[in-house]
């Protein structure tokens, strides 16, 4: 399975951004992460198989979305309201096996997308 990611940038506070990641198989669970500089990875959304069950970290919930499209295999993250905290290098990954918070639980990821939130 390949993940390549996009639609990254740079975006003031309180903008809109739309991350995509085009997968090349699409029967798994799939989730977005995201690393800032020197901080660990976290968990950002996940969504299931046939996108019935999504799943947000508390600091993201009201303010982004994720969605699938199996027919186009693709993940979306839509991102609204933005903060300065929100920057950093989003991941797409995929294929969790018994969590979806966790990223040593995701067998594929994409390479990364750059979101930079200003003040």
């Amino acid at each position: 399975v390949q993940l390549q990611a996009c639609g990254g940038g740079l975006v003031q506070a309180g903008g809109d951004l739309r991350l995509s990641c085009a997968a090349s198989g699409f029967k798994y669970g799939m989730g977005w992460f995201r690393q800032a500089p020197g901080k660990e990875r976290e968990f950002v959304a996940a969504i299931s198989v046939g996108g019935s069950s999504t799943y947000y970290a508390d600091s993201v919930k009201g303010r982004f979305t994720i969605a699938r499209d199996n027919a186009k295999n693709t993940l979306y993250l839509q991102m609204n309201s933005l903060k300065p905290e929100d920057t950093a290098v989003y991941y797409c990954a995929a294929g969790w096996r018994r969590s979806m918070y966790y990223s040593d639980q995701y067998v594929y990821w994409g390479q990364g997308t750059q979101v930079t939130v200003s003040s």
